[in-house]
C-alpha cells in the first residue's frame, strides 16, 4: 500500500506562515497578581513542543477562570495560585475541575507564595493536583521544565484516550461487520480514524479549523464520506482536499494543493482503488508510524472487501427470491400484483408494530414467497372457475407444504419458508397443515397471514367476485383472536383507517378493472 505525500507549496492559504502552527498547547495562567501572569509569559516565550507552541489564557479570579475552562475544554495545562478572591480559591477551583467537570486529562500546577496556608504534604494528599511550586522557587528554567513535562503528559493521555475511544468503536463496530449496514460501517471507519488521530498526533476536535483527517469511499465519481475528525467547516477547502484525493489515488498524482505533511493512503479491494483516507500530522511521522497507518488503512479495505461480498450475498439473495416469485405469478396468473402488494402490506404493518426498515425489508421480501408452493399444484385446480370440491380443496391445501419444501434447501431462505408453511395456521389452532395457535409463529407470518386474505377478499376471482373495502375490514375486524393475531389485526385496521394502504388498494382495483382476476 503506497503513502502519497504531498508536496511542498506556496500558497499561503494552504501552508501557514513560517513559525506559526494551526495548533498550540493552551496554557491557562490562574493568578491575582499581573506581574505574575506577565512574567510567566515572558518565562516562556519561544516555547515550543512536539512542533506546536503555547496560547496563553490568563484569569486574575478562580470565578475568570470557571469561565474559561466551560469555554475552552482542550486546555493542556493549568498554572493556578491559591490564595486569591479567598485563601482557598485556588483549590476550590481545582475540585471544581476535577469534580464538576469531570476533567481528568488538564495537567494541574498549584503554585502559591503563602505556602503556609496551604502546606505542601496537605495539598498533594487531599487535591487532585499534578504538581506543587512555590512561586519563589519557580525560575525561567524550572517553570520551563514543569510546563513541558506537564504538556507531555497531556499529550500521551490525550493520545491513550483518542486510541482507547477508537478501539472501543472498532470493537462495538466490528462484530456488526458480519451484518453490514450503513451504520456498522460508518462507526467502525470512525473508530479507525480515531485511532489514526492519535497516532498521527493530529489535533482532536478542538483544534481544527478545517479538515485534518478524513476516510472516504468512493463509487465511480460518487465520493461518500465515512468518517471525519469534526464537522466540515470550509466546504471549499474540503471540496479542494477531496478533488486532489481523488487523482491522487485513482491516476497516482502526487497532491499539490493539501498542506505540507498531508498523506493520502489508498484504500483498494484487489488491484481497485475504492476511496483513501487523509490526514495531516503535526509533524513527520517516523517509519513504524507509517507502517501502522498502513495496517489500518488496510483495515478498512478489508471492510469495504466485506461490504462488497455482503452487497453480492444479498443482490444474489434477492434475486433468488424474486425468481421464485415470479415463477409462482406465472404459474398463477389470477393474482395479478397480490404478491407485491403482500411485500408492500406487510413491510408497513411490520413498521407499524415497531420492526426496524431494514428489518421490515426483510419480511416483505420473505412474504413474496407465501404461495411459491402453488407451482406444485394441478391447473385444473388452480384456475377452476367454481369453488373446490373437499378433495380438491386437500389439493390446494398441500401448496403449503411443497413450498416450505421448496425452500427448504437454502437456510438463507428460512423465514420465506416458516410464512410458507405456515400462513394458514390460525390463531385459535384450527387451521392448517399443523393445527397448531398460530402465535407459536413469527411475527412476519402473523402478518401475512392478515394481509393475504384481506387482499384475496377485494381482490376478484375467477370463483367470485371482489368484495367491498368495508366488508373486508368488517370481516378481518371480526377474525381477531379466533383466525387472526388481534394485535397485528389492530396494526393493519388502523393503517387502513389513515389512508396508508391506499395506494396497494387502488392497484387491487385496477387489476379488478383489467380482468387480471379472472
Amino acid at each position: 500500500m503506497k503513502l502519497i505525500r504531498s508536496k511542498a507549496v506556496d500558497d499561503v492559504s494552504l501552508v501557514r506562515e513560517p513559525g506559526s502552527s494551526r495548533h498550540s498547547w493552551k496554557v491557562l495562567v490562574v493568578d491575582d497578581e499581573a506581574d505574575i501572569r506577565t512574567l510567566t509569559r515572558l518565562n516562556l516565550k519561544g516555547f515550543s513542543f512536539d512542533g506546536r507552541e503555547i496560547e496563553f489564557l490568563e484569569a486574575a479570579s478562580a470565578y475568570e477562570a470557571r469561565q474559561l475552562l466551560e469555554a475552552h475544554d482542550d486546555i493542556a495545562i493549568a498554572l493556578i495560585d491559591v490564595v486569591m478572591e479567598t485563601d482557598d480559591a485556588g483549590l476550590k477551583l481545582v475540585e471544581y475541575i476535577r469534580k464538576t467537570l469531570n476533567n481528568a486529562m488538564i495537567r494541574l500546577v498549584i503554585r502559591t507564595g503563602q505556602p503556609g496556608v496551604a502546606p505542601e504534604r496537605y495539598v498533594i494528599d487531599n487535591f487532585d493536583i499534578d504538581d506543587y511550586k512555590d512561586k519563589t522557587e519557580l525560575t525561567a528554567t524550572r517553570l520551563y521544565t514543569t510546563v513541558r513535562s506537564s504538556i507531555k503528559a497531556y499529550r500521551d493521555l490525550k493520545t491513550i484516550d483518542l486510541n482507547r475511544v477508537g478501539l472501543a468503536q472498532v470493537l462495538a463496530a466490528a462484530p456488526e461487520l458480519y451484518r453490514i449496514s450503513s451504520s456498522s460501517l460508518n462507526n467502525f471507519f470512525e473508530g479507525v480514524l480515531t485511532q489514526i488521530v492519535g497516532l498521527c498526533h493530529l489535533a482532536d476536535m478542538s483544534f481544527i479549523s478545517t479538515i485534518d483527517g478524513l476516510i472516504a469511499t468512493f463509487d465511480g465519481r460518487e465520493v461518500m464520506i465515512q468518517a471525519t475528525t469534526g464537522p466540515v467547516s470550509d466546504q471549499q477547502r474540503f471540496d479542494e482536499i477531496r478533488q486532489q484525493c481523488i487523482q491522487a489515488v485513482t491516476h497516482g498524482n502526487v497532491p499539490e494543493k493539501i498542506r505540507q505533511r498531508g498523506i493520502v493512503i489508498p484504500l483498494t479491494v484487489g488491484v481497485q482503488p475504492v476511496g483513501f483516507v487523509y490526514v495531516e500530522p503535526t509533524r513527520e511521522l517516523s517509519s513504524s508510524d507509517l507502517d501502522l497507518l498502513k495496517v489500518m488503512a488496510q483495515q478498512c479495505s478489508s471492510a469495504l472487501e466485506n461490504l462488497r461480498l455482503h452487497l453480492d450475498l444479498r443482490t444474489a439473495y434477492d434475486n433468488a427470491i424474486d425468481m421464485l416469485a415470479e415463477i409462482a405469478e406465472f404459474k398463477d396468473k389470477t393474482t395479478g400484483q397480490h404478491i407485491q402488494r403482500i411485500d408492500s402490506y406487510t413491510r408497513l404493518v411490520a413498521v407499524e408494530l415497531g420492526v426496524a426498515e431494514d428489518e421490515a425489508a426483510l419480511y416483505g421480501k420473505a412474504s413474496r414467497l407465501h404461495d411459491v408452493g402453488k407451482i406444485g399444484i394441478p391447473d385444473e385446480i388452480l384456475r377452476k372457475r367454481g369453488k373446490l370440491t373437499a378433495e380438491e380443496f386437500e389439493v390446494m391445501k398441500t401448496h403449503v407444504t411443497i413450498g416450505a419444501s421448496i425452500l427448504s434447501h437454502d437456510k438463507s431462505l428460512a423465514m420465506a419458508r416458516e410464512v410458507a408453511q405456515s400462513h394458514h395456521e390460525r390463531w385459535d389452532g384450527s387451521g392448517y397443515p399443523a393445527g397448531k395457535p398460530s402465535r407459536e409463529a413469527s411475527l412476519l407470518t402473523r402478518i401475512v397471514s392478515v394481509v393475504d386474505v384481506f387482499d384475496a377478499l377485494i381482490s376478484r376471482r375467477p370463483y367470485k367476485a371482489p368484495w367491498s373495502l368495508e366488508e373486508a375490514a368488517a370481516n378481518i375486524e371480526a377474525a381477531a383472536g379466533q383466525q387472526f393475531d388481534p394485535t397485528v389485526v389492530a396494526a393493519f385496521l388502523k393503517l387502513l383507517r389513515r389512508g396508508d394502504l391506499a395506494e396497494l388498494i387502488a392497484s387491487v382495483h385496477a387489476d379488478n378493472e383489467s380482468g387480471s382476476g379472472h
